[in-house]
């Protein structure tokens, strides 16, 4: 629960009220009780800021972030995981968002000394995107537009478990990228996903998010299928199937799905239109 008190902004010489929250890296962040000046440090967040009602208080972004099309009038700090310091200082930002904890240590303390506040958010299912989405309705006071949302996305997410609901789940290898193999696992949200999909990541009790994998595991699972993201906006040269996996049932049997990257790689509101995607693929008999 928020506490509020009066604090005074190092970056203006009036008080403004504050509130203490707790983000999900499970920080203790004190933010202004009125957020009007946001950075983005990662594309689902500005997507999400989008979505919620509160783009108009974007001041900063990273290159990455080029979705909805208005964003691109935003100032642009630098990449996501070397932004511009000297940048995001300069736009005075009350709040800057931030997508893993890792994202945090090179510049907290620079930020700390500004009085800028950094807040977290670090989903590892569908459930706790949905709840990012609201929290950060919450945080910028656009409760109800939030609170829709996530009504509808949620809705979305559940006719595709009804559809899949009695088929058999498929073995899925997810492709992070080929050269060198990457995949998910299970502190991901995409292994998440995948199930919700009707699939079953041969990777799912795999350690971290994201680990490295090598090809002779990856055939000796024999995935049932093998899902690529590819495309998207940033031009995802990951298009073909890992050396290594050309020889699984899969590939054998030409079940190598391409989906959207920016529909699978942001955890936001489009990552429902990667499920919907993802199990339309695994499972068209249940889509007819």
């Amino acid at each position: 629960m928020a506490s509020c008190s009066s604090h005074r902004n190092q970056n203006s010489s009036s008080t403004t009220e504050t509130r203490e929250v707790t983000d999900e890296a499970g920080r203790r962040v004190r933010l202004a009780t009125h957020i009007d000046r946001i950075v983005s440090l990662a594309p689902n967040l500005t997507e999400i800021v989008y979505a919620v009602g509160a783009g108009d208080r974007l001041v900063g972004r990273t290159k990455y972030c080029d979705y909805p099309a208005e964003v691109k009038n935003v100032a642009e700090i630098g990449d996501t995981m070397t932004p511009s310091i000297e940048r995001i200082i300069a736009l005075k930002p009350q709040v800057v968002l931030v997508s893993t904890a890792s994202q945090l240590e090179a510049f907290t303390r620079q930020l700390d000394e500004q009085g800028i506040a950094v807040y977290v958010t670090n989903p590892h299912s569908l459930e706790e995107v949905f709840r990012s989405i609201a929290t950060l309705g919450d945080l910028f006071g656009t409760h109800e537009r939030a609170e829709k949302l996530v009504s509808d996305l949620r809705r979305r997410a559940d006719a595709v478990s009804a559809a899949v609901k009695e088929t058999k789940p498929i073995t899925v290898f997810y492709q992070v990228s080929n050269e060198p193999l990457y995949t998910i696992g299970r502190e991901s949200y995409l292994t998440d996903l995948v199930q919700r999909a009707g699939g079953l990541s041969v990777t799912a009790d795999v350690p971290t998010s994201f680990p490295r994998f090598s090809g002779e595991a990856a055939l000796a699972a024999r995935p049932e299928a093998i899902i690529l993201p590819t495309g998207g906006s940033m031009g995802n040269a990951n298009s073909t199937v890992a050396p290594s996996l050309k020889n699984s049932p899969a590939a054998q049997n030409n079940r190598v799905f391409k989906i959207n990257e920016d529909h699978l790689s942001r955890p936001g509101p489009r990552l429902v239109d990667g499920l919907e995607a993802m199990a339309r693929a695994l499972h068209p008999e249940a889509f007819k």
